[in-house]
C-alpha cells in the first residue's frame, strides 16, 4: 500500500509557479494598447490648429469692444488703426451785444430815413404841402395831418379825400417793426352842444381812433404796432390867438417811433 501511494505522488504533474507571467504579459499588452490609443488621439492636426489660431487672434484684436478707444482685448491694434480722439470743439464766439444793438439801431435809422424821403416825395408829387407835413424829430418820423383834410368840423368820421393818403402810409407802415403813435389834437374852442362829443377830449380821442381803425380794420396792419392818445387843446404847436393858428392846432399826428432803448 505504501508503495502505491508513493507511485501516485510521482505520477502527478509538477506544480507550475510561473503562471503569473501570463497575467502580467496580458496586462502589459493591454497597457501598450491603451497608450497607443492615447498617442493616436493626441496627434495634432497642424492645419486645423493654424485656422483656429488665426480665428482667435482676429477675434481678440477686434476694435468693437467695450474697452475705450477700441484697442481690442489684447490691445494689439496698430496705431494707425486706432480711432483718433474727437477734437475738442472750439468755443464759438458770441457776438458782442453792444455791437449787435448798434447794428440794429443803424438798420432802423436807415429805414426811418427812407420812410422820410418817400413821404416827402409823395407830398410833393400830390401837392399836399398845406395838408400834410413830415419832419424828422428826436422821437421819430412825425407826419402831421390837418383836420380839414381828414374830418368835418366837430366830427371824427374820415373824409374820402383822406383815404388815398392813409392808404399810402399804410403800405409803408406794414413793412416796419417800429411802434406807431397816433395822437389827436384840437384848438381851445368849446364843442357846440348837440354834437357827438361833449368836449375836446372826446373829439381828439375819437379822431385818433378813426385813423387807427383805418390802419387796423381796412389796411389790416397788426394792431400791436399802434398806440393812440387824445390831448384836446393841451399841446398846441402855436398859440390859439387866431383862426389861422387854431387851424394849425387842429390836427392828427402820426409818429413812427425810433424805439430807442
Amino acid at each position: 500500500m505504501r508503495r502505491r501511494s508513493r507511485n501516485r505522488k510521482k505520477s502527478q504533474a509538477p506544480e507550475n509557479h510561473e503562471r503569473w507571467l501570463i497575467t502580467y504579459a496580458d496586462l502589459i499588452t493591454l497597457l501598450m494598447i491603451f497608450f497607443v490609443i492615447l498617442y493616436s488621439m493626441s496627434r495634432i492636426d497642424v492645419q486645423k490648429y493654424e485656422i483656429l489660431s488665426q480665428s482667435l487672434q482676429l477675434e481678440f484684436l477686434k476694435s468693437d469692444t467695450v474697452l475705450e478707444m477700441g484697442s481690442g482685448i489684447t490691445g494689439g491694434l496698430q496705431t494707425a488703426q486706432q480711432p483718433k480722439p474727437a477734437a475738442t470743439p472750439q468755443k464759438v464766439k458770441e457776438p458782442d451785444e453792444g455791437k449787435l444793438k448798434e447794428q440794429q439801431k443803424q438798420m432802423m435809422e436807415q429805414e426811418l430815413q427812407e420812410l422820410l424821403k418817400i413821404v416827402q416825395t409823395y407830398i410833393t408829387q400830390n401837392h399836399l404841402e398845406t395838408k400834410v407835413y413830415v419832419a424828422d424829430t428826436p422821437e421819430g418820423i412825425n407826419i402831421r395831418l390837418s383836420d380839414q383834410f381828414l374830418f368835418d368840423l366837430g366830427k371824427a368820421d374820415l373824409k374820402q379825400n383822406a383815404i388815398p393818403v392813409l392808404g399810402k402810409l399804410a403800405s409803408l407802415f406794414e413793412k416796419l417793426d417800429n411802434i406807431i403813435s397816433i395822437e389827436g389834437h384840437t384848438d381851445n374852442l368849446q364843442i357846440q352842444t348837440g354834437g357827438a362829443f361833449q368836449d375836446n377830449w372826446g373829439l381828439s380821442a375819437g379822431r385818433s381812433l378813426s385813423v387807427l381803425r383805418y390802419f387796423v380794420d381796412i389796411a389790416d396792419i397788426d394792431p400791436k404796432k399802434f398806440k393812440i392818445a387824445g390831448y384836446a387843446d393841451t399841446r398846441p404847436i402855436v398859440p390859439n390867438t387866431s383862426n389861422e393858428n387854431r387851424q394849425k392846432n387842429r390836427r392828427v399826428e402820426i409818429t413812427v417811433l425810433r424805439n430807442l432803448g
